[in-house]
């Protein structure tokens, strides 16, 4: 069994993919690991939870509802997390431009990717231990600086929207000194991106892991990729 580390996560969208590849990860080096799923049905993060000794909790919460995540707090009330992390994702037609996306495509993927993410952290960041970290799995796509090829138009505009908020965040609580993070972690072979992606899940998830990790205590906000290079905003 793997030894304790007494550290504790809180990884938010893990049913599968990235986010479960996370909470993999922190459950394999020995952290308690609480991770949210959407819907009632089980995932691959439930088997996992069976077989982690008690320290994998799986928590039901869809970020697009206010009122879930407010539940999610209220069951999560006097805890003090080491990191909380989010996990949100989707996508849409890689050619579809603000020409021709329809409005409702647009606003899923703005409320999905940008909007709800950053209400989690402003409803959640209360549980967070002073010298914690708060990250958000951001996107290479939502550098503004290295668009020079286009594509995945509306993924990117959402990406970078969410680094914007991010950085308000980050100006409004100038003083706080929990380390705050937006990670990069390069085109991944999942649901969102594809079976052309050139990484696995397990060859990037260790060095996102190791970057949240070498950040710890550093305060600040920074937008890394999994290797722990800086991302030109």
């Amino acid at each position: 069994m793997t030894a304790t580390t007494g550290k504790s996560a809180l990884i938010i969208g893990a049913s599968r993919g990235l986010g479960y590849g996370v909470a993999a990860e922190y459950l394999d080096r020995g952290w308690q690991v609480t991770a949210t799923v959407r819907g009632a049905g089980r995932t691959g993060l439930h088997d996992l939870a069976e077989s982690s000794g008690g320290r994998l909790i799986v928590e039901n919460a869809d970020i697009t509802v206010p009122e879930e995540v407010a539940a999610l707090h209220d069951r999560l009330a006097g805890e003090k997390l080491d990191l909380l992390f989010v996990n949100a994702g989707v996508t849409n037609g890689p050619q579809e431009t603000v020409a021709d996306v329809s409005t409702e495509t647009f606003v899923r993927l703005m409320v999905t990717n940008a909007l709800s993410p950053m209400r989690v952290i402003e409803a959640l960041q209360d549980l967070v231990a002073p010298d914690g970290t708060i990250g958000v799995m951001s996107s290479g796509q939502g550098s503004v600086a290295n668009n020079d090829k286009g594509g995945f138009e509306v993924y990117r505009a959402s990406k970078s929207a969410l680094n914007q908020l991010m950085r308000s965040f980050a100006a409004r609580h100038a003083g706080d000194p929990r380390t705050l993070l937006l990670i990069a972690p390069g085109w991944v072979q999942t649901g969102l991106g594809g079976a052309a992606a050139p990484l696995t899940i397990d060859q990037s998830v260790p060095g996102v892991v190791d970057t949240i990790q070498a950040q710890a205590g550093q305060g600040g906000l920074q937008y890394l990729d999994y290797r722990g290079q800086t991302v030109r905003w």
